[in-house]
């Protein structure tokens, strides 16, 4: 229970971390664009597409991580028992580092459009 609270503690702290430097970049960007850069869009807008293509890969691959590390232990643990069931086991692996890749396109997507 108590790394669930850490990690819950530090993805707090990251979240208000990567908010109050996107208003802050935001802030000194205004100050430098001139009035036809503000009309194009640039701005608020953008800092915070930025941050929602980053959220998006550090909460897949945050995910994924995680899904990789307890699959990973019992597909290991289930080797060692019997060798045979490594050909069933490691695409489950695979399967989880998806995830990473899913957050990465959502990202991707968000960036472009």
């Amino acid at each position: 229970m108590k790394g669930s609270k850490r990690f819950f503690f530090m993805l707090v702290l990251m979240s208000i971390f990567s908010v109050t430097s996107v208003f802050a970049q935001s802030k000194s960007d205004a100050d430098e664009k001139t009035a036809v850069e503000a009309q194009a869009g640039a701005g608020l807008g953008s800092s915070v597409k930025y941050l929602a293509a980053a959220l998006a890969v550090g909460i897949g691959c945050l995910g994924g991580g995680m899904a990789v590390g307890k699959i990973g232990a019992a597909a290991m643990g289930a080797m060692s028992e019997n060798a045979e069931i490594s050909g069933k086991a490691l695409p489950f692996v695979g399967l989880a580092e998806g995830i990473c890749l899913w957050g990465f396109l959502v990202a991707l997507f968000i960036i472009l459009m």
